[in-house]
């Protein structure tokens, strides 16, 4: 069972996670996410459970539990389903960048646009 853990303090490690976990049953995998310029947690993770029993077993007893003075939240995780998962490049609409816009109503960057309406605002 993949389990959701939110409202992490800050300063939480995987090592402390794991343990809290472990009280309830075998314990996968721990994953606090973290920046991935900073290398600061985010305040939450990801506990993989293989028995699902135990793994209700420590949702219930978790949820809301305080750990280093914050209450946590602990639930199932549930995968997005395909059609909600954010691209970075799927902007469609706009220009932008170095070399401007290059589509019908983009603009923007530094040349300009290349389109047939707006771009402009090109500095060279």
């Amino acid at each position: 069972m993949n389990i959701f853990v939110g409202s992490l303090p800050w300063s939480i490690e995987e090592a402390d996670l794991r343990e809290s976990f472990e009280a309830y049953g075998a314990v996968d995998s721990v994953k606090v996410v973290t920046d991935k310029f900073t290398g600061r947690s985010k305040g939450f993770g990801f506990v993989e459970m293989p028995n699902d029993e135990e793994g209700q077993k420590a949702i219930d007893e978790l949820n809301g539990a305080t750990v280093q003075g914050r209450a946590i939240v602990v639930n199932k995780s549930e995968p997005k389903p395909e059609g909600e998962r954010r691209s970075f490049n799927n902007n469609r609409s706009g220009g932008g960048g170095y070399s401007g816009g290059g589509n019908s109503r983009g603009g923007g960057g530094y040349s300009g646009g290349g389109n047939s309406r707006g771009g402009g605002g090109g500095r060279y």
